[in-house]
């Protein structure tokens, strides 16, 4: 587990992919549980250590993920993200095609199909759709990839995987929007590389930046993209 910012209030850790956020019905080892252990020996807490889990991301995805350490953070906290407008999400998607063009707004209307747990995206509004926003930009490229950059202005169910296999650019690895094969570690190549928000006590601007995985492909993309 790497921390990219710790104060008295929140705490933001970088995800490795396969990690779960919070609890679920597999029992396996939250990383919630992993920050309560390290925050209970960092800070040598007695008794049980209060963690409120603010957003949570895909398995299979990796990057920055907010915790708050306080009640008064967590409740703060809950209002800026459901606001959609007062924090800012920025995430790296290796895709298996080229977008539509360099950069663009994508808009579609989403349903979820909770038995399959996927999303579909629409062009057009339908009955119990959610209208879905994010823009993107292309970053590099290399023989078979693309490195998008993508920031989201909704908040839906897979809306990041959804919108872009809709526009034929499906992420590397997720065989659930049609990626050709899967990635050997079970993950896909997408990662929540950038958050950027208002401090929920002090109210100074937060601006955290998760190093992408230590994996050939995201670090060679990444190098031709910040070169």
């Amino acid at each position: 587990m790497q921390v990219l910012y710790e104060d008295n209030h929140i705490i933001v850790v970088n995800k490795a992919a396969g990690e779960i956020v919070q609890g679920d019905k597999t029992g396996d080892r939250p990383l919630s549980e992993m920050v309560k252990d390290y925050i209970k020996e960092a800070y040598a807490k007695p008794g049980e250590v209060f963690l409120g889990v603010v957003h949570r991301l895909d398995r299979p995805v990796s990057g920055c993920v907010l915790f708050a350490r306080t009640s008064k953070a967590l409740s703060r906290l809950n209002a800026l993200f459901a606001s959609h407008t007062q924090v800012r999400k920025t995430y790296w998607a290796i895709v298996t095609q080229r977008p539509p063009a360099e950069s663009g707004t994508l808009t579609h209307w989403l349903t979820r199909n909770e038995a399959k747990n996927t999303a579909r995206a629409h062009d057009h509004e339908v009955p119990g759709s959610k209208r879905a926003v994010l823009d993107y930009r292309l970053l590099a490229a290399s023989e078979r990839y693309f490195l998008v950059e993508v920031t989201l202005h909704t908040g839906r169910h897979h809306q990041i995987r959804c919108q872009l296999a809709k526009v034929g650019c499906p992420i590397r690895g997720d065989l659930k929007y049609g990626a050709p094969r899967s990635n050997p570690d079970g993950s896909i190549s997408l990662h929540a590389r950038r958050l950027v928000l208002e401090h929920p006590v002090s109210h100074k601007t937060i601006d955290i930046v998760a190093p992408v995985p230590d994996e050939r492909l995201w670090q060679e993309i990444t190098q031709a993209a910040l070169s």
